[in-house]
């Protein structure tokens, strides 16, 4: 199937969803690799106030080039997800939707996704410059020192994504494999 989803409409969309639809999804993301997701878990374990609401919101797992002139963001495409792994199922708990990355999970991570009714999604990796053809907006809101790795804040328009491991456990990789 495919779809054409609004992140303000994940919480209602996700248990539709299955491994292998195609989404093209719209609004508010945010980005964070290891280095981010490291800081935002000493955050939560200090009890302090995180860069952005986790309930309900949608991380996507990369590290932009610099912006060229005229456009809202440099090259963007995702990394490989397994190197959040370990912090996923903490975020997972705390009411985060939805992930886009690239590349199979843990067992750890798909377990959350079903437990939570979250998504994971998959963007096409090597092709950053065109997955930043559908990011209208970018704004740096946590961690600037981190550099192409700092949190921002991502206005998605019609970002090309599929639905890798859904929220009743259907996991585009094992499908793949069998």
């Amino acid at each position: 199937m495919e779809y054409s989803i609004h992140t303000s409409k994940l919480n209602e969309s996700v248990s539709k969803l299955k491994a292998g639809d195609r989404v093209y999804l719209s609004g508010t993301v945010y980005t964070a690799r290891d280095a981010a997701h490291k800081r935002i878990i000493n955050l939560i374990e200090n009890g302090e106030i995180l860069p952005f609401d986790i309930n309900g919101a949608a991380i996507y797992y990369a590290g932009p080039t610099p912006t060229p002139e005229n456009s809202a963001i440099g090259s963007c495409g995702p990394t490989t997800s397994s190197r959040m792994d370990k912090f996923a199922p903490t975020l997972l708990d705390l009411g985060l939707k939805a992930m886009i990355g690239k590349g199979p999970r843990s067992k750890e991570v798909c377990e959350a996704i079903k437990k939570n009714n979250a998504i994971y999604f998959c963007a096409t990796g090597g092709a950053g410059a065109l997955a930043s053809k559908s990011i209208v907006e970018a704004e740096v809101i946590a961690f600037e020192d981190l550099g192409c790795e700092s949190v921002k804040k991502l206005t998605f328009k019609n970002f090309p994504l599929i639905v890798a491991i859904d929220s009743n456990g259907g996991n585009l990789f094992d499908i793949g494999e069998k």
